[in-house]
């Protein structure tokens, strides 16, 4: 039985600043096929084209002309961001991105649980709802169940990053992307964080690319890892390729494939 596709990218491309002295190709006729349930890391080199990536995907521009944005088997290329959130959720490096400091915890996730939907935000907060953001934010063993009245913007980093998730996911969305999201917590939260996505992304079987800037994250999250480099997917290992590779595994896979140095330092870190 083969696995099924959840989402297509076929032939994108993006370029800013076109025709000026600024012109960057960031996206460079990338092609993917994404498996239902496929949890992939994504790394490269500043530059690379992962976060532009993962705007294309979310909506926040459209590739250029000829690419397309497929999930399952709606085609989402021309919608907007707004009704891209229907289809995709969302974590950004910085905690305070996704999240409204001035709401409360309760108030954050009915916003989160309408996103891509024309309903008012009343309409979201009633008993039912939530008892059902109680359970989403029981299992994280932060205690944040307790305190749905609480203001965002006076939880933790890490706090803050974890109901940035149980946002992200609580609609059920097909396909939730991690865009360096544990990149500005301290190595204790961050890891964390890490294994919380981790334990929503199982519980709700939920399609997952995950940027990284770190190899060692990179390889021990998981089940498939890509790396960029000028615009273009160069190496794409499964669960069995990548299975007992190290980093300078990786290092050398890239270089043979990229036919560049890889010397982003900051990658080779462990956490």
């Amino acid at each position: 039985m083969s696995a099924k596709s959840l989402l297509q990218l076929k032939k994108i491309g993006k370029v800013f600043s076109r025709g000026t002295i600024d012109e960057v190709k960031a996206l460079d006729g990338v092609e993917l096929n994404v498996n239902a349930e496929d949890y992939i890391t994504i790394i490269g080199s500043n530059g690379a084209g992962k976060t532009t990536l993962l705007n294309v995907i979310g909506g926040v521009f459209p590739p250029e002309k000829g690419g397309k944005v497929v999930v399952g088997s709606v085609d989402i290329t021309n919608l907007s961001e707004y009704k891209h959130a229907a289809y995709v959720g969302r974590v950004y490096q910085d905690p305070n991105i996704g999240t409204a400091a001035k709401m409360t915890i309760e108030e954050n996730l009915a916003m989160a649980i309408l996103r891509g939907k024309p309903r008012g935000l009343r309409a979201a907060s009633n008993k039912q709802r939530r008892e059902e953001f109680r359970e989403a934010l029981s299992p994280l063993k932060l205690g944040l169940e307790k305190r749905l009245n609480a203001l965002v913007g006076t939880l933790s980093s890490g706090q803050r990053q974890a109901v940035a998730l149980v946002m992200a996911t609580i609609s059920r969305p097909a396909l939730l992307l991690l865009d360096e999201h544990s990149a500005n917590l301290d190595p204790r939260t961050a890891q964390i964080v890490l294994e919380l996505t981790e334990m929503i992304v199982k519980r709700e079987k939920i399609t997952t690319l995950m940027v990284t800037h770190n190899m060692e994250l990179a390889l021990r999250y998981g089940n498939r890892l890509i790396m960029m480099h000028e615009g273009k997917i160069v190496v794409d290992l499964n669960q069995e390729q990548r299975t007992g590779l190290t980093i300078n595994d990786l290092i050398e896979a890239f270089e043979k494939a990229s036919g560049s140095r890889f010397n982003e330092d900051e990658a080779l870190l462990s956490r």
